[in-house]
Formats: structure tokens, C-alpha cells, sequence
């Protein structure tokens, strides 16, 4: 089972974050326990690192910024994202790709 993806009832993905804020880029740059790591090179600072994050995983999943959901954790580095338009086959085909 991958503990930092599921699939909801509803048939959105959940997607356990962890953030490096300020970071040199941005990018996956693979696994931090049961979450997936993501450098960020904006600061935590008025919610911008939440935003720079949404931007990331909706390029990298190609689905609307409007896709991705904050669902927990919005001022702690352990955050969980909610994605629509996407299935749990195709996320997880993704990330495989980005985390090796």
C-alpha cells in the first residue's frame, strides 16, 4: 500500500505533503517518511508556501490549480492536499517517475 496516496469515496486522491520551504527550487526531491518531500523557494510566510505548493502539484499532475485542495496542516510542514481530475493509477505513475 503507498501510505502518501488514497483514494477518497469520492474519488478525489489524498496526497501527504511534506514542505521544504525557501528552499534553491522547486521540486519532488522524493520521500520524507510516509509523505512526499517538496522543496519550495517561497518562505511560510502569509501562506505563500501553500500557494508555491498548489502550483507545483498541479503542473506536475497537469490539472487545474483549482484541483488541488488544502485539506490539513495549512501553517505545519506535515500537510495533506486533496487532487481531483486524476486517478490514484495515474498519480501514483507520476510520482514514481519524480521520486526515483
Amino acid at each position: 500500500m503507498i501510505e502518501y496516496l488514497r483514494q477518497e469515496k469520492d474519488g478525489s486522491i489524498s496526497i501527504r505533503i511534506y514542505v521544504q520551504p525557501r528552499a534553491s527550487q522547486n521540486q519532488i526531491s522524493g520521500l520524507h517518511g510516509d509523505a512526499v518531500k517538496i522543496c519550495i523557494t517561497a518562505p511560510p510566510v502569509d501562506g505563500k508556501a501553500n500557494t508555491a505548493v498548489i502550483s507545483t502539484l498541479a503542473k506536475l499532475f497537469k490539472i487545474p490549480k483549482s484541483a488541488v485542495t488544502l485539506k490539513s496542516g495549512s501553517q505545519n510542514r506535515n500537510k495533506l492536499f486533496v487532487l481531483s481530475g486524476i486517478t490514484l493509477d495515474d498519480a501514483y505513475g507520476i510520482l514514481e517517475k519524480e521520486i526515483q
